[in-house]
């Protein structure tokens, strides 16, 4: 073989080589893209936005956001207001967070963990957790969270009605993944005192609430195949959901899709309706309520381990409502 032929060879094997290597960077580009996750990990800044908070009550029940003024309905107002030395976090937005439902007895509050995606050790994409805590705020926080105080004159179970819902106005579904937690922690004769009743933080009981669980985007069922390897459609209500409930740092190498039960448990929220909402024919029964005053700590917030918690629902608008009644249907 001539040095000119030679020469030309070796020019296109590395003209072959160089044309593989920029398929290979290409290739890689369309996986990254690809790909979607839990905990909006496309960025790290992202949440969501415009929360209103609705709470009614219907059939005689009387509400209250300080133990004091009786009405049925509470605004996002009143919440903001609540009391002096209540905790109510009602934040300019929200971000992701996970709990398996379980309360502290001696503050009341639900244990809420912050996750964040983070490179492994063995370059996989991994999960850290730290504690969300409450602060009375209404600009900042992770979630939604207050105090609320029902009368009734005899004991009762309480329901959900049909106008309680979770929704969102742009269609990325942000809603599938939302969770409500109704935290009941301490009862008292009518006319006990205010401060008495404010003072309650037994919690005594969780109820979660999974609105729109059967509603999943394009985007949410893809990333459930990619991240949690499980098959589901639009309308699937088979969603098993492993919440957080520890903190733990990128020593501990969590991959996203762990169900390892010293950081996780299997949750299934007691109360759970689909994307139709609840039937107007037969109320979601939430607690049972005593006769007399009794304190309720309600949480709202975006559940991370959700598989609609995924990059493409993020940036958006929720509106939380609840209308509670003493009747299971008009």
């Amino acid at each position: 073989m001539s040095k000119v032929d030679k020469k030309k060879k070796e020019e296109e094997n590395r003209k072959r080589k160089l044309f593989i290597l920029i398929l290979m960077i290409v290739f890689t580009g369309v996986i990254l893209t690809a790909s979607t996750y839990a905990w909006f990990t496309a960025n790290q800044t992202v949440t969501v936005e415009d929360i209103e908070v609705n709470v009614a009550a219907s059939n005689g029940l009387q509400l209250s956001a300080d133990a004091v003024t009786w009405k049925p309905f509470i605004s996002k107002d009143d919440i903001i207001t609540g009391y002096a030395g209540a905790t109510n976090q009602v934040p300019n937005t929200m971000v992701p967070v996970s709990t398996v439902g379980e309360a502290n007895g001696d503050t009341g509050f639900m244990n809420m963990y912050r996750g964040e995606i983070v490179t492994g050790q063995d370059g996989d994409n991994i999960l850290t957790s730290t504690k969300s805590l409450e602060t009375n705020t209404t600009s900042s926080g992770d979630f939604v969270a207050f105090d609320l105080f029902f009368q009734i004159t005899e004991a009762k179970e309480i329901y959900l009605t049909s106008s309680s819902a979770v929704t969102s106005q742009d269609g990325k579904g942000i809603e599938n993944s939302a969770r409500v937690a109704f935290v009941i922690e301490g009862n008292g004769p009518n006319g006990t005192d205010a401060t008495t009743l404010r003072g309650y933080h037994a919690a005594s009981s969780v109820t979660l609430w999974e609105p729109n669980n059967n509603g999943h985007t394009a985007a949410a069922i893809a990333h459930a195949n990619d991240v949690y390897k499980k098959t589901i459609t639009d309308g699937s209500t088979d969603t098993a959901m492993y919440g957080v409930k520890d903190e733990f740092d990128s020593d501990a190498n969590i991959k996203l899709d762990s169900q390892d039960p010293q950081h996780f448990t299997l949750v299934t929220p007691a109360l759970q309706s689909d994307k139709d909402g609840i039937p107007t024919t037969a109320y979601l029964n939430c607690f049972r309520l005593e006769a007399g005053i009794t304190k309720v700590r309600v949480y709202m917030w975006i559940e991370g381990q959700d598989v609609d918690c995924e990059n493409d629902a993020s940036g958006s608008d929720l509106t939380y409502s609840l209308q509670f009644s003493i009747l299971d249907k008009q």
